[in-house]
């Protein structure tokens, strides 16, 4: 997703996260190498290794192209639902998405006993993000992405957040440096999570004791489905608009249009 999610906005967590982290966050704007020096002192205090610090942020810079589509891409979702889905869900999709529910049922079918989150659902976001693990998970330099944004004086304490998030990610071993790529806020992985949010609902399904979710598909759909019910989904209700659990999905994405397509999307995976 290019459009920034409500965890973009989960302050809270990220200052209970980092609780170590000095009161005074890194001053925006300025000369960026010391941005990053300042941004890198605070991520140490918060307890990352000094070897994933250097090895994400040294020689790091900024990235004008990041900025340039952050101011652009506003009018994403200025659509109707009708132009909206006609782009994003066809026959093709809506075929593979239902082989997809069948070639994992069984994991599908244990991810809505803990969770309580229906398969539909679930394969509907990861085909609209990513296709299915198979399309674009974006491209981008975590950290540059990151890096960029958080200098940037716009939204400086949000993209600080999620840069000491994608750091804690490296830090406790679920990705590797050069997994860490996304798209332009800085998404990860088959469900497009920001780094706040990969900590926050992140979910080792498989057991390899590994948050993984850009080469886990069982990490990934068991993480999408916590972030819904841990922002309220309940089991066995309708997802259509204007129920509890449309907006539940908030939390994954507020724009209406989105979320009207998730449960249309939804609809058709679930028909004969």
């Amino acid at each position: 997703m290019v459009n920034l999610r409500p965890a973009l906005a989960t302050c809270a967590a990220i200052a209970a996260l980092f609780a170590a982290a000095p009161a005074q966050a890194a001053r925006c704007g300025g000369d960026f190498n010391t941005f990053v020096s300042s941004i890198s002192a605070e991520a140490a205090q918060a307890g990352i290794s000094q070897n994933v610090i250097a090895q994400a942020l040294g020689g790091v810079t900024p990235d004008p192209a990041v900025l340039a589509f952050d101011r652009r891409q506003r009018g994403t979702f200025n659509k109707t639902f009708e132009q909206y889905v006609a782009t994003r869900v066809g026959p093709g999709r809506i075929k593979t998405g239902k082989a997809m529910m069948l070639r994992n049922a069984s994991l599908l079918s244990r991810i809505e006993q803990r969770f309580g989150v229906p398969p539909q659902i679930l394969v509907a976001i990861w085909g609209l993000e990513s296709d299915f693990g198979k399309g674009d998970m974006g491209k981008l330099p975590v950290f540059r992405v990151l890096a960029t944004m958080a200098h940037d004086c716009r939204r400086t304490d949000l993209f600080q957040g999620e840069l000491l998030a994608a750091l804690k990610i490296v830090d406790r071993g679920d990705l590797t440096l050069r997994d860490m790529v996304g798209a332009y806020a800085g998404e990860i992985g088959q469900t497009q999570f920001l780094p706040s949010s990969y900590i926050k609902y992140g979910v080792d399904f498989d057991g390899n004791g590994h948050v993984d979710l850009r080469h886990s598909v069982p990490d990934v759909l068991a993480s999408t489905a916590n972030l819904l019910k841990t922002n309220g989904w309940k089991a066995g209700g309708s997802y259509e608009e204007g129920t509890p659990n449309f907006e539940a999905m908030r939390e994954w994405n507020r724009a209406l249009v989105y979320r009207k397509t998730i449960a249309y999307f939804a609809d058709q995976l679930a028909s004969p």
